[in-house]
């Protein structure tokens, strides 16, 4: 059985933030060439969820933490083995300070 992905409120918000910014600093259809990108990417996941390494900057937390990368950012991920599910946490460009990632999600 594969496994399912599903967003967050959170990490949907930043797809919002990182679609405004690009239509305001590019174009319309840079944004949506970039968002197509990054909602790509976690269907690679479905059918082997832990392929790609531990969010090293997220091991405190409670759940085990992955990331895919995309262009310039990264697509935080963690695994529900029990109902299968993927579920994104947050999209964050590495361009930023890295410590930022360990905002509360």
């Amino acid at each position: 059985m594969s496994y399912k992905v599903i967003w967050s409120n959170f990490a949907e918000s930043e797809l919002d933030k990182i679609f405004e910014y690009y239509i305001e600093q590019a174009s319309l259809e840079v944004a949506k060439k970039i968002i197509k990108n990054i909602l790509a990417e976690p269907k690679r996941l479905i059918n082997n969820s832990e392929m790609f390494q531990t969010e090293e900057l997220l091991i405190d937390r409670e759940e085990i933490y992955r990331y895919i990368v995309c262009d310039n950012y990264k697509i935080i991920y963690s695994v529900d083995i029990k109902l299968k599910l993927i579920k994104i946490a947050d999209v964050f460009d590495t361009r930023q300070n890295p410590i930022k990632i360990k905002h509360n999600k």
